[in-house]
């Protein structure tokens, strides 16, 4: 016979199981234990009602084993997953408990991963290390850019803006999210025209360029248009992870493509920007770390999106570091073989914001500027120079208002959008 709370066992220890970590408001008139009782029975082995049973069905029951406040810790049985399926995996921990009576409100906070579902995956193809060494960049942050206007231009346009950004100081230049194959603007031709705007770039400055093409698309269609990118010898791809889905993101990862993934985040919001209900960036940046890719925007904690730095700045040491270890809003996790993810902090970005920025999220970030490169009152050439200037002066130790003395582009952008001096106290323009 079913007892009423079968689902918790708060003396149990993990060994071989999934753990997530939920926040939950109880529904009026339910209390902590009841409401947690009823996530792991929905997410795992159990129903509403009473149904006849097996011995061997449960011992593979989800099991609460830690209740602290409105936070608890539930541990699945790795038996219950097909293990390299990341839709099953979503479909079970955050599916219908999502809907539940039994919650007013329910946050899947994060998740930890045992060994056998680790090593089901390829996870990374580059990681950190790799893309240091594609674009030749040992220590220092690197600096890329959005084309600006995200939308509207012209393919010519859009290929020349982005050399002014590679000859000014850029390492990376990408697509926004939503630009695809548009009439103004179709893939092929951008595509075509773009890297051949890289490989002049690259002879004019003797550095190595990359160019994050927005390959988004039915499933079919991306890995067409990624192999277009591969046969004209571009080093990257970017994806809309949440908008193209979980197992198109993975199919794109295990076509044995030799580019680098490029992970842009668009509607991750509609997830996680509500604090008591949805699923945090955390969780959403595990999973992308799993399948495999190589770069993920982690926001800025400073610009123009919703994110506390501190928050950001878990997130950047949870998709880079090999171990992470366990916090109030966080699980421990071990990689194993699983490579690092570039962080990219990106949104309403300017040189001025590279001391905090560095100050916090350390070398191993991508500062992608769009607005605050291509809205440099000399254009966007002299825009990504002055990104590039702040960012050897931050690593030269070097005030920015000092450093821009003698650069022209950097003083420009620090009187235009204002700028963070060495003890990050902000200057206004």
């Amino acid at each position: 016979m079913v007892t009423k709370f079968d689902f918790i066992d708060l003396k149990y220890n993990p060994k071989n199981d999934l753990i997530c970590l939920f926040k939950i408001k109880p529904a009026r008139g339910l209390d902590m234990k009841k409401a947690a009782n009823t996530v792991a029975l929905e997410s795992s082995t159990g129903t509403w009602t009473k149904v006849p049973g097996k011995d061997y069905v449960e011992k593979l029951r989800a099991k609460v084993f830690s209740i602290k406040k409105d936070h608890i810790k539930v541990a699945y049985p790795q038996e219950l997953f097909e293990y390299d399926n990341v839709p099953n995996i979503l479909s079970s921990v955050a599916g219908n408990i999502f809907g539940m009576k039994a919650v007013k409100a329910i946050r899947l906070e994060d998740i930890s991963f045992p060994k056998k579902i680790l090593r089901s995956f390829d996870g990374p193809k580059y990681g950190v290390k790799g893309i240091r060494k594609i674009l030749k960049i040992k220590r220092r942050p690197l600096v890329g850019t959005i084309i600006k206007p995200k939308l509207g231009l012209k393919t010519r346009h859009h290929a020349e803006s982005a050399y002014e950004s590679w000859v000014g100081g850029c390492d990376v230049t990408k697509d926004d999210e939503n630009l695809a194959s548009q009439k103004f603007n179709t893939f092929e031709e951008r595509v075509s025209r773009s890297l051949e705007k890289l490989h002049d770039a690259e002879r004019e400055t003797k550095e190595k360029k990359g160019y994050l093409i927005n390959v988004t698309a039915e499933t079919k269609e991306m890995i067409k248009r990624a192999q277009l990118v591969e046969n004209l010898g571009g080093k990257y791809i970017m994806v809309d992870i949440i908008t193209s889905g979980w197992a198109a993101v993975q199919t794109l990862r295990e076509a044995g493509f030799k580019m680098a993934i490029h992970a842009h985040r668009a509607m991750h919001a509609a997830f996680d920007r509500n604090p008591n209900h949805g699923i945090s960036m955390m969780v959403l940046a595990d999973f992308a770390r799993l399948v495999g890719v190589d770069q993920l925007h982690i926001g800025t904690g400073i610009g123009k999106l919703e994110g506390d730095i501190e928050d950001i700045e878990e997130l950047s040491e949870e998709i880079s570091l090999k171990e992470v270890k366990a916090t109030q809003k966080r699980l421990a996790q071990k990689w194993g073989k699983i490579k690092s993810v570039f962080p990219v902090s990106s949104g309403g970005l300017h040189p001025g914001h590279v001391p905090f920025l560095v100050k916090h999220l350390g070398r191993d970030v991508i500062l992608q500027m769009g607005g605050g490169i291509h809205g440099h009152p000399l254009g966007t050439r002299a825009g990504a120079m002055a990104a590039k200037q702040a960012v050897d002066a931050v690593m030269n130790d070097i005030d920015l208002k000092e450093y821009a003395k003698d650069h022209k582009e950097l003083r420009l952008a620090n009187e235009k959008w204002g700028y963070f001096d060495k003890r990050l106290k902000y200057h206004k323009p």
